[in-house]
């Protein structure tokens, strides 16, 4: 089933084109709003300019667990608190919790790819869906909240 065509049977050379544009729009963001990534990436040697297409990914440097906790919490935002509207935080159960905001961009994004995966499995708007997954600090409930009232479907939360 599809539930945006556009996207879902674009070429592969279309895929690659707006994925490579999408990650080179994600450095120069995150370069220039995020001082711990810009000095990861002059730590590296790299400049914004020298990702060009996702073949380029593999020159980045990784980001684990520690680098979010240790810059919490809001230390990896690219984006100002003023943009912020929604925050979400790991229960923090092997150390300190890790912490996203989401814009509204973002939201509607996240809401947008998971709709796609719920209509894809057979998800529509004459369908009941009970979201199982708890609605506090973890993304898991509300994401899902969002993908099935995006589809139409009637959603019945956790209680």
């Amino acid at each position: 089933m599809i539930w945006n065509e556009t996207i879902e049977c674009a070429s592969r050379e279309y895929l690659s084109e707006l994925q490579s544009k999408r990650l080179r729009d994600c450095v120069n963001r995150v370069y220039h709003n995020v001082p711990y990534y810009r000095k990861r990436m002059q730590e590296a040697g790299i400049l914004p300019d020298d990702i060009r297409t996702i073949d380029d990914l593999k020159k980045l440097p990784f980001t684990y667990k520690q680098d979010l906790r240790d810059n919490y919490p809001f230390g990896v935002f690219a984006a100002p608190m003023s943009e912020i509207v929604r925050l979400h935080a790991s229960s923090g159960t092997t150390g300190r919790p890790t912490v996203v905001g989401r814009t509204r961009k973002d939201l509607g994004i996240w809401s947008e790819c998971v709709a796609r995966a719920l209509y894809l499995c057979g998800v529509s708007n004459k369908d009941i869906v009970q979201v199982g997954y708890g609605y506090g600090l973890f993304t898991g409930g509300l994401g899902l909240h969002y993908g099935v009232e995006n589809i139409g479907a009637a959603n019945t939360p956790k209680g």
